[in-house]
């Protein structure tokens, strides 16, 4: 059964040394086009404070997407407001999963998945957030922004279709570069927030197409529980500081339009067009999973990496996914030399 909860640590950070181009928050041209761009200019406020760290509003205005070997990377352009706002994160990898957000999940982040579930207290079973008909999230993200000192907080959970399951507080990192974080889990993350472009074009639609900097996630693909191989749908948005007020920052974007408010109300089904987008694992915005630093070139720092990791798990260099970072791997990463693709 797919439902049986796996085991997954979440605490204590790895060392890793951040080359340019991985984790730092901006999304480098090896990443391609996004592969969703926001139409929606955002009521969370615009920020012009166009620091690393702290911003004075939230926005979403483009995904971008990487995967290298079994290790997705994904930057969310745009700004996450250091009040302690929300970047949820959902991930549909296998059957099953919750369409609509139960209240018997792992108590993550003061319970804050489950704050977007049903509430057993009120009888009201139609409670929960609900995703279109096609999408029925395994896994939550959730990062958090704020406080003094500054920080950025990282939380995950399983999304069992019956509940339950496994999931917890991964850690916390800062802002750029040399605040970027990868935790032993895989889990890992950067934030560069100095944005004050976002969407433009009234007070409704835009267009964020031009916005390169925001929040880098790696999220290990083998944490979307029962998950093997295909192709992974994504949803995400901007909550407010109790995971309790869903902005109308969503990707891809809702076409203009208000808040949604209480994400136990929100009913995505009832909103023109899919608030979710697929990512190909065959190599996400740019089919180049040799290209680890994200560069647009597989060459020496991508070698250097590998034979770094050689011997290990880590998955963003077991390029062929079997456990272990080898001579399968070199030869994949050999046989892609020189620049990628254009997608």
């Amino acid at each position: 059964m797919r439902y049986q909860a796996m085991s997954l640590a979440v605490v204590g950070v790895a060392s890793v040394v951040h080359a340019q181009g991985v984790l730092d928050g901006v999304a480098e041209k090896g990443y391609g086009p996004p592969i969703a761009v926001q139409n929606t200019q955002t009521q969370f406020g615009d920020s012009i404070l166009g620091t690393i760290d702290y911003a004075g509003g939230s926005e979403l205005d483009a995904i971008y997407a990487h995967v290298a070997g079994s290790m997705l990377h994904l930057v969310f352009t745009g700004n996450l407001e250091s009040n302690f706002n929300k970047l949820e994160i959902f991930l549909d990898g296998v059957e099953g999963g919750q369409n609509q957000i139960r209240s018997d999940n792992p108590d993550v982040d003061f319970n804050g998945i489950n704050r977007m579930g049903d509430d057993p207290a009120t009888l009201k079973v139609v409670e929960g957030l609900l995703f279109d008909a096609a999408f029925s999230p395994d896994l939550w993200v959730s990062l958090t922004c704020g406080g003094t000192p500054f920080g950025v907080y990282m939380n995950q959970a399983q999304l069992l279709t019956l509940g339950g399951g496994t999931g917890g507080y991964l850690g916390t990192g800062g802002a750029g570069a040399t605040g970027a974080v990868t935790f032993k889990s895989g889990f890992g993350f950067g934030l560069d927030n100095s944005n004050i472009a976002g969407v433009i074009g009234g007070t409704d639609v835009g267009d964020g197409m031009g916005v390169l900097t925001g929040i880098e996630v790696q999220i290990p693909l083998t944490a979307i529980p029962g998950y093997v191989s295909g192709d992974v749908k994504l949803c995400a948005f901007i909550n407010g500081g109790g995971h309790d007020y869903c902005s109308n920052q969503f990707l891809p974007g809702l076409g203009g339009g208000p808040n949604l408010a209480d994400p136990r109300f929100v009913n995505l089904e009832a909103v023109p067009g899919e608030q979710f987008v697929m990512i190909s694992m065959g190599g996400g915005g740019a089919p180049c999973p040799a290209d680890t630093d994200h560069d647009g070139t597989v060459g020496s720092p991508d070698l250097a990496a590998m034979l770094n990791a050689w011997g290990s798990a880590d998955a963003a260099y077991d390029l062929d996914a079997n456990g272990s970072v080898g001579s399968g791997d070199l030869a994949t990463l050999l046989n892609a030399w020189g620049a990628c693709p254009t997608p």
